[in-house]
């Protein structure tokens, strides 16, 4: 989704964020002085006589004096009150452009400790640590504070980098219930090895840890952080473009960095096919997703693997930066090619020109993907309109609430999901497709982030399940995983609600059937959170899975094709359109599209679909950092306990989640992104100070969002 989705002329702002229009904007009183008017006179268009006279007034000498007389006095007095006000905001300090609350807490740093001061996991001490035992007046709370230091006679870091290796196919355990993994090239004749990735196997001391979210509960390696060669280089980051490269890291702090091709081969991308590549893959290990029962003597049946289809939201004029492709040939080779086949990685490309005959003509399909795609991931793309979309769920859509975006029901702006239905029914093949957009980064491995999620969401039971994917985890005040699931069900069960266990019971005129299976096997209280575990996903988000009708966000209300009569359908939400969603999941949507015609706000209608009909939803508590420190008791009660919904981080409180690396209008994710790029952001950073410093920026596995642009300042 766009960053800015509201018009602010049409607002009522509290803050900077705020977004609900004012009460009767639309149908209040006309112009008491109607000057201009659309109106015709006559059969002809004349107008009266007065109308005349208003535009050629006589006005006599004494009228022309009273006229200047009350223009002066008029301008005196403005002139006055703009002198007035301008010297009393100057005495109060200009209190208009006061700071939010969070701003008043103090900045963290940690984040740009460079390469130079990196230390094994076991000596790390992170920022928060440092800052609360060394300002602690216990003696015994300053045995452990440290911060950095690097040798100020050698600019090498202290460790080399090492291969990173998520992928387990070679184990005996994985290969005694699974085919064997055979390995991928990218090219036909397999002399070109996909590369690897290359990670330091230590942390910056004193890196900032994340508040929300936890590494070691996701299952993502924590021990070691990604420096931007080892993450790019492989890719074509740190090499000549006569060589296939990039050659982008020419003003880059570099000590140590040539290291990784003692290991590595440099990868001549210019004649690349990506798609070839993955369709190579995919034939050479198919047995391992074909499903079947046939057993080799007594050995029973090998564990067959879900296919993944990973689509990349993108549209015609969108400008490929070199380190947009440098991402995308991160996911396609660590996803698809190293994976054998796992992951299929898609371009799912909106035609933003309805009259382009792009359904029946294959030399305007094959020239719109030529004009929008980089050429060496030409085969990847699929094309789609919102003009097709009318006709595959064609109107009407009666009965909607409240339409804020005041956009046709077909646009993309309202129904980015039509178009994943769609493919989702084009393309059955696939278990899982994932809803990824072109704004989003990842520090880390893409395999390892997305199958640790996947896996994570697999083992958790679906008692409380709904209830903890409302809430962010913070892992330094709600303990452990096994302590965080106590704590939400003490509080329910304190509540006045009651649990989510299997499809809400509503009023209705019409639903569909849910899924037989979705039916709780028992009671909520007779399960031991047991039922759900070992059970896939349905819908995997990256941020909270929160009831809209507890916020003032401000599509709450795009709701259509349910009884206006009745009160609206309970629904859930997750900003952000990102998510793994199931084929089963995308099937429900379809059906309630075309033959229900329900709709709802894209963020909103795949979680409600999923809510309505018992599915699993999983909120994924992935590591989201701040750049202030906030107390751990004013980060729960802002984002988890707002005391009325005006509070809600989801409507009007979203400011609270500018300073983060993770929200749909996060401001610290682009600079901390680019200040591990090497940029120079808000005269800090860049190739200068890094190299006076403590070098290059190194970083563990975090996802960002948004990254709206990769201009660099390297001075």
């Amino acid at each position: 989704m766009p960053s800015s989705r509201f018009s602010p002329g049409k607002l009522f702002i509290r803050t900077r964020f705020n977004y609900e229009k004012l009460p009767g904007a639309e149908s209040g009183p006309a112009s008491p002085l109607p000057l201009f008017s659309s109106k015709t006179w006559g059969p002809k268009g004349r107008q009266p006589a007065w109308a005349n006279r208003l535009q050629r007034p006589r006005m006599s000498f004494a009228r022309l004096l009273t006229l200047a007389v009350t223009v002066v006095v008029l301008v005196s007095m403005l002139a006055t009150g703009i002198y007035r006000r301008h010297r009393w905001h100057k005495q109060l300090g200009h209190e208009s452009a006061k700071q939010y609350h969070w701003e008043h807490y103090p900045r963290l740093n940690g984040f740009f400790n460079g390469v130079r001061t990196l230390v094994p996991y076991g000596d790390w001490v992170s920022e928060q640590d440092y800052v609360k035992y060394s300002q602690s007046p216990n003696p015994e709370d300053n045995i452990k504070p440290k911060w950095p230091h690097m040798a100020k006679d050698n600019k090498e870091p202290p460790m080399d980098p090492k291969p990173f290796n998520p992928y387990k196919y070679d184990t005996e355990a994985y290969l005694k219930t699974h085919d064997k993994v055979e390995t991928c090239y990218l090219d036909a004749a397999e002399k070109i090895d996909a590369p690897d990735v290359y990670a330091y196997p230590g942390i910056p001391q004193n890196m900032t840890a994340p508040s929300f979210g936890s590494y070691e509960e996701i299952g993502l390696d924590d021990k070691v952080c990604f420096d931007r060669f080892g993450r790019f280089g492989p890719y074509g980051y740190s090499y000549p473009r006569d060589e296939g490269g990039l050659e982008m890291s020419g003003k880059s702090e570099n000590a140590g960095a040539d290291k990784i091709w003692g290991w590595e081969k440099k990868v001549d991308y210019r004649n690349i096919s990506w798609a070839g590549a993955q369709k190579r893959c995919y034939e050479k290990n198919k047995v391992r997703f074909e499903k079947n029962t046939t057993t080799s003597g007594d050995e029973p049946a090998k564990k067959k693997v879900p296919r993944h289809a990973y689509i990349l939201r993108t549209w015609t004029g969108y400008k490929y930066s070199d380190y947009q492709i440098l991402t995308i040939r991160a996911m396609i080779n660590e996803l698809s090619i190293k994976s054998g086949g796992e992951y299929d990685v898609h371009f799912l490309l909106h035609v933003k020109d309805d009259s382009l005959p792009i359904w029946s003509s294959e030399e305007v399909y094959q020239k719109v993907i030529e004009d929008n795609i980089p050429q060496e991931f030409w085969g990847m793309a699929t094309l789609w309109s919102e003009q097709q979309m009318r006709m595959y769920y064609p109107e009407p859509f009666p009965n909607n609430v409240y339409n804020h975006a005041k956009a046709d029901v077909h646009s993309v702006y309202r129904s980015a999901h039509f178009a994943l239905q769609w493919f989702a029914q084009a393309r059955p093949e696939y278990d899982f497709y994932w809803n990824w957009e072109m704004d989003m980064r990842l520090s880390g491995h893409y395999y390892e982030f997305h199958n640790s999620v996947g896996e994570w969401a697999k083992k958790q039971p679906r008692k409380g399940l709904w209830e903890r994917s409302s809430r962010y985890y913070i892992p330094e005040l709600h303990g452990s995983w096994k302590n965080f699931t106590e704590m939400v069900e003490e509080e329910l069960y304190n509540s006045d609600e009651k649990p989510v266990w299997g499809p809400p019971n509503f009023e209705h005129t019409g639903m569909l059937p849910s899924p037989p299976e979705t039916k709780p096997p028992h009671l909520y209280l007779q399960d031991n959170y047991e039922w759900g575990v070992g059970e896939e996903a349905d819908i995997i988000t990256f941020n909270p899975i929160f009831d809209p009708a507890k916020t003032n966000w401000v599509f709450r209300d795009d709701v259509t094709g349910y009884d206006l009569e009745l009160p609206e359908p309970p629904r859930r939400c997750a900003i952000i359109t990102v998510s793994r969603q199931s084929k089963r999941l995308l099937d429900l949507m379809h059906r309630e599209t075309y033959l229900m015609k329900h709709h709802m706000f894209p963020e909103m209608w795949p979680p409600t679909v999923a809510f309505h009909h018992g599915l699993k939803a999983v909120y994924a508590a992935h590591p989201v950092h701040f750049d202030h420190n906030w107390p751990l008791e004013a980060l729960d009660n802002t984002f988890n306990k707002p005391p009325k919904p005006t509070d809600s981080v989801f409507g009007w409180g979203e400011h609270n989640q500018l300073g983060n690396s993770f929200y749909y209008n996060a401001g610290f994710s682009s600079e901390w992104w680019r200040r591990w790029l090497g940029s120079r952001e808000n005269d800090k950073g860049g190739p200068t100070a890094e190299e006076a410093g403590t070098g290059r920026l190194c970083m563990r596995s975090t996802l960002f969002h948004p990254v709206k642009k990769e201009d660099l300042l390297l001075t």
